[in-house]
């Protein structure tokens, strides 16, 4: 066999494999590409398109200009298309709108769920801490009754012949008495205290701040391994399910948000972003 053909059986198996391989590549490019179209036109329905004429950039115009048979369409900032009519605004390029756009625009989504997870999370929290807080008074309350009026009550209820110590309610009653002050209000200030922490992570994941992010790994990772001792207890569908999407949280927040030096940190994070602005694009062409 010459050497040509020897090549040639060599490299033939890797051929097909090679072919296949791109087309399921662009396949795959090609269904992410439709996934973020259809976010950005969900928020373009939602908003309104973004136009932007970039005053003291005219070299710009042209990718961002163009003129149809019913006069001048500017290209939408977010989703790309052109829209017939002026600019929705106009101005310098530096301060031109930097709309989300295909998996961000996602991503905002998952954040704001996750926001309004917490938010309704901390004022359960913030509702315990104060039913906590209220039941100390009760139990202040309570002790008065045990001490001042429950002896007479007592007597009376022996010449009947029942035993108030044997009834439920009293024996609830007495071990909410063996609580000590001390541990009600330290139980009040801890749970308050981390309501509020979850509290602000809710507002940070909102408003999409990067901070917010950060808060929102740490507080998740905390409770991580007091729900593998619970899993180590006893497996229940509820504890699974519990671990399963607070892990998938933190996982998913760390590497699509490149967290802690994650898949190039906050610089190639902020240099993706970049990559998809339609401005941005634009203007390293020219």
């Amino acid at each position: 066999m010459s050497t040509a053909a020897a090549a040639g059986a060599a490299h033939s198996p890797d051929e097909p494999s090679s072919r296949h391989e791109r087309p399921r590549r662009s396949a795959r490019k090609e269904r992410r590409e439709r996934i973020a179209r259809r976010w950005e036109l969900r928020a373009c329905g939602r908003h309104g398109h973004l136009t932007f004429d970039p005053a003291d950039r005219p070299d710009l115009r042209p990718g961002l200009r163009t003129s149809t048979s019913h006069g001048e369409a500017w290209r939408c900032l977010r989703c790309g298309d052109f829209v017939l009519g002026p600019p929705r605004s106009s101005g310098a390029a530096a301060h031109a709108p930097r709309p989300l756009r295909g998996a961000a625009l996602r991503d905002a989504f998952i954040l704001r769920v996750l926001a309004v997870e917490r938010a309704l999370r901390a004022l359960l929290l913030l509702v315990v801490a104060y039913g906590i807080a209220e039941f100390d008074d009760a139990q202040a309350a309570l002790d008065r009754l045990f001490h001042e009026y429950l002896p007479q009550v007592k007597t009376a209820a022996e010449t009947l012949g029942i035993q108030l110590e044997d009834t439920l309610p009293l024996r609830l009653a007495e071990q909410a008495l063996a609580i000590p002050h001390s541990s009600l209000m330290l139980a009040v200030g801890l749970i308050a205290g981390y309501g509020a922490i979850v509290l602000i992570e809710a507002v940070g994941l909102w408003s999409m701040r990067r901070w917010g992010e950060y808060v929102a790994v740490i507080a998740t990772s905390v409770f991580l391994p007091y729900e593998i001792y619970d899993l180590v207890e006893a497996v229940t569908p509820l504890r699974i399910a519990t671990f399963a999407v607070n892990l998938a949280i933190v996982v998913w927040l760390m590497c699509s948000k490149r967290l802690f030096g994650v898949r190039g940190g906050v610089r190639a994070f902020h240099a993706a972003r970049e990559s998809e602005a339609i401005l941005q694009v634009e203007a390293a062409s020219h």
